[in-house]
């Protein structure tokens, strides 16, 4: 009698910590949508600096990577570096990667790596961006 209690304590701890496990955790991002001006730029010194591979916070750019710099004031916003961005027109997810020039309001630079000739062919777009954000960070105090 007392080994069949253990038998079935023993089943449903188990069986409880598994249920446990299975159960799905709330997704702490939420995606925000925001409009912004979009140029391009390709990682060519005359565009950028004399290291132009090197992002502003010391990543490396390869052509082909889905990266974008943004202007400064939308840091505040939330698009830090690596914040994953959505871009209208573009397929696939971007991360930001580099920061503009203190003079840009709200604005993006795309990365073409070093194809200037598509770079310039996009021009200048008003586009909508969406980003992902912690909700926690979206919370006022």
């Amino acid at each position: 009698m007392i080994r069949n209690f253990f038998f079935v304590l023993c089943c449903i701890t188990l069986f409880s910590c598994a249920n446990k496990s299975v159960e799905k955790k709330e997704n702490p991002y939420v995606w925000k949508t925001l409009t912004v001006k979009a140029t391009a730029y390709n990682s060519l010194a005359y565009q950028t600096s004399s290291t132009p591979t090197i992002a502003a916070w010391g990543d490396s750019l390869k052509p082909g990577d889905k990266y974008i710099a943004v202007s400064k004031d939308l840091l505040k916003l939330g698009l830090n570096r690596n914040t994953e961005v959505k871009l209208e027109g573009f397929s696939g997810t971007y991360l930001v990667k580099d920061k503009m020039h203190s003079k840009w309001r709200n604005r993006i630079d795309i990365y073409m790596g070093t194809d200037v000739k598509k770079a310039i062919e996009y021009g200048v777009k008003k586009i909508n961006l969406q980003y992902k954000i912690l909700k926690d960070s979206l919370k006022t105090p």
